[in-house]
This record gives structure tokens, C-alpha cells and sequence, in this order.
């Protein structure tokens, strides 16, 4: 357990069978790509110390009969304990959550323990998997474990990370845009040019931006055409004159939850995560002064993913709790909970039968989806770390 986490007391003498052993306000899944671009710098000095030759505990194999428990390891009320009572109770698995708060720390964990760790399934965003991959850190998923791996939307399958999901299946998705006030700013925006000349007119001095040092370079590449993952330096060097000079001076804070700054009312214009902004419009007085934009010409398309971990103890247990999760029946209680959808086929139908609020914040078009650009780590995220670091210098932040 990381520092800080601490057990949930048990209300009677019953071992409960589910444990969250963090506390969820700590472990918020809404800011965690905070640290997202840092792990070029932390992260891979974690991995460098398990090298790339250590030996690693082996899983046992498969065999079709589930372990009575399932460890996992994962981003902080990540799930729908509703469901994951319903895994318990249909297979009778023990199941233990614990959580962590940014990739870093999954990595640390897992590349100290060589295989040891304990955990079964674990939760790495898409981005994080070739490095965890290089230095042995997941172990091979069997897709004929997971049948309703056939239910998946193409969208979100065979991702650059992991061509062919061998290592992972993905749990949940989303990308980056952002939502700005239509009583004080009245023209119609629609792209990252459009944030940064509003930025300095109407929004200057009550400007978000996301609290990650690859989402914030991303604003000023877009605008400028380039690549987001883009390792140019000449084109980084532009991005960060933007930044500097016409964001940073007019940003009012750096923001993990863009729905925090919508509720506080002090904001007109925020970078925002799509499920996050449709959080705040949910929870402001009047969601009809707020409007979201999937700017234009990119943004970020993240993936979060279900993984099993090198040397899980109990991998039958794993393939079967993955597989329940990204089940079709379970796919709206789960996208209600968590706020992000699942990457199922049909989710949208679904979710338009239930009802749910903000739909169009949830799922973007296909036209968007095609344009979105999932971010890689490079290492020109150093870079970026250093001008979101001179940034927040600029804005007082």
C-alpha cells in the first residue's frame, strides 16, 4: 500500500469481499492523466532499475477453473462496485482493489516486485504499454478467455501500443477539447486558434488548462498544423513561444478536472477532458451557459486498459473479471459510473435508451474520432515537461 492509503475499517466481523483500500478522493480517475507526459522523466527510472534481462516471476497457466481470489490494481473508484460485487457473487472470487494515482506509480510497483506483486489485473493508459512491455511487465492476455472481446469497437482495438492486443483490452477512452462560458464569450469557437485568441481577449486572467504537460503543447502544435506527438524541436520551440507568450500570462490555474473550475464560477474558458466537462455541465446552475468543443485540427484520443500483470497469481480469475467488465450487459451501469465509455460496439444506442445526460460530450462523431491523434511517449516529452514547468513560472501558477 503507497504512502497515504489506508485501509477501509471493516463494519463488522465479516472479511468483506470487495476491498478499496484508498481513499477516492485522494485517487481521483478524473485528474490522473496529470503525469501523463512526466513519465519520461520518472517513470523510466523506475523501469531502469529492473532492467531489461531481470528474471520475473512466472504466472501459473491457465487451466479454465478460477482462482477463488483477484487482485487489482487500478486508477482510484475506477469501477462500478455494483459490478464488481456481481463478478463476486456469480463466481464466488474474492476480490481485492487497490489503487494508485498516476502510471508512475503502477510502473514503480510493478517493475520493483519482478512478478511478485501480487496483482492480477491492472489498469496502464495505452501510452504507457510499449515501455511496460520492453522491460516485461505484462504478460500475454488469451483472448479465448475473453469471448466478449468480440463485442469491441474497432474504433478502440489494435491500437498503435498493441497491434494486436495481446497485452491489453481497452477499459475505457476519451479525448481532450474544451468548454468555454456563451455569456462571455459570444462567437462561435471551434478550434485551438480559437482557445488561444479567446484566451487573451475575453477569457485573459480566468483561463484552465489541463494540469499535463503533453496536453498543454498539444494546444499550440495543433494550432500551428503539427503533429502532437511531433519530436521536432523547431516546431516545440514555436509551441512554446505560443505558450508562453499568449497563454501563460492569461491562464489563472493549471487543473487536473476541468468540472472543478466550471463549478467554482470563477472561469470562462478551460482544456478540458470530454467526460470531465460533461461532469461540470451536470452540476453548474445553468449547463446552458456552457458549451464543450472537439476542436479542430486534433486533439488527444487517451485509452485506458485492462492488462493482466507479469506473474499474476491468479490469471484464470483475470481473463474472466476482464471479460465481465467490457460485457455489452454491463457496459452503461459501467459507462454511468465512471463517466467515459467502455469501448464496447453499441454503446451509444445503449446509453441513448437509458437516457443518459450529455450524450454528444460522451461520444463524439466519427468524423472526430478520425481526426484525433492518441499521444505517444517520446523523448521530446522532456521537453515538453520543461515548458509546462516555465509555463506555470509565467503564470504565477
Amino acid at each position: 500500500m503507497s504512502t497515504g492509503m489506508r485501509a477501509v475499517p471493516e463494519m463488522t466481523n465479516k472479511i468483506p469481499d470487495v476491498h478499496f483500500l484508498a481513499p477516492r478522493a485522494q485517487t481521483s480517475r478524473l485528474s490522473r492523466r496529470a503525469l501523463l507526459a512526466g513519465f519520461g522523466v520518472v517513470g523510466l527510472g523506475a523501469l531502469s532499475a529492473c532492467g531489461r534481462n531481470t528474471t520475473m516471476a512466472k504466472s501459473p497457466p491457465t487451466d479454465g477453473k478460477l482462482e477463488s481470489k483477484l487482485n487489482m490494481y487500478s486508477w482510484g473508484d475506477y469501477d462500478s462496485p455494483d459490478l464488481i460485487e456481481a463478478f463476486k457473487n456469480e463466481h464466488d472470487v474474492l476480490v481485492q482493489v487497490d489503487s494508485f494515482g498516476s502510471n508512475e506509480e503502477l510502473i514503480a510497483k510493478l517493475s520493483t516486485s519482478r512478478g511478485t506483486s501480487g496483482y492480477d489485473v491492472v489498469v496502464p493508459t495505452g501510452a504507457n504499454i510499449p515501455q511496460m512491455l520492453e522491460h516485461n511487465l505484462l504478460q500475454e492476455i488469451n483472448l479465448d478467455l475473453i469471448p466478449n472481446f468480440e463485442h469491441m469497437d474497432p474504433n478502440f482495438t489494435n491500437q498503435y501500443f498493441d497491434p494486436d492486443n495481446k497485452y491489453s483490452v481497452c477499459k475505457a477512452w476519451g479525448t481532450t477539447g474544451f468548454v468555454y462560458n456563451t455569456k462571455k464569450i459570444t462567437q462561435e469557437m471551434g478550434s485551438w486558434q480559437d482557445f488561444i485568441d479567446a484566451a487573451q481577449k475575453e477569457a485573459a486572467g480566468t483561463t484552465a488548462l489541463l494540469e499535463d504537460p503533453w496536453e498543454v503543447s498539444a494546444i499550440a502544435l495543433a494550432a500551428q498544423g503539427y503533429s502532437l506527438n511531433t519530436e521536432d524541436e523547431k516546431e516545440l520551440e514555436e509551441a512554446r513561444t505560443i505558450i508562453l507568450d499568449q497563454l501563460a500570462p492569461n491562464t489563472k490555474a493549471y487543473i487536473g478536472n476541468a468540472a472543478t473550475g466550471m463549478i467554482q464560477g470563477s472561469f470562462t474558458l478551460l482544456q478540458a477532458f470530454n467526460g470531465d466537462a460533461r461532469q461540470g455541465l451536470s452540476e453548474v446552475p445553468d449547463p446552458k451557459e456552457w458549451k464543450f468543443v472537439f476542436p479542430t485540427p486534433s486533439a488527444n484520443l487517451w485509452t485506458d486498459c485492462w492488462a493482466i500483470a507479469t506473474g499474476a497469481p491468479h490469471p484464470d480469475s483475470a481473463h474472466a473479471f476482464i471479460n465481465q467488465m467490457i460485457s455489452p450487459e454491463t457496459a452503461v451501469e459501467q459507462l454511468d459510473y465512471i463517466g467515459y465509455p467502455i469501448g464496447t460496439k453499441g454503446l451509444a444506442e445503449q446509453a441513448k435508451k437509458a437516457d443518459l445526460d450529455q450524450q454528444d460530450l460522451i461520444f463524439p462523431p466519427q468524423k472526430v474520432l478520425d481526426r484525433l491523434e492518441p499521444s505517444k511517449q517520446t523523448p521530446a516529452d522532456q521537453i515538453r515537461t520543461k515548458i509546462y514547468a516555465d509555463a506555470q513560472a509565467r503564470s504565477g501558477a
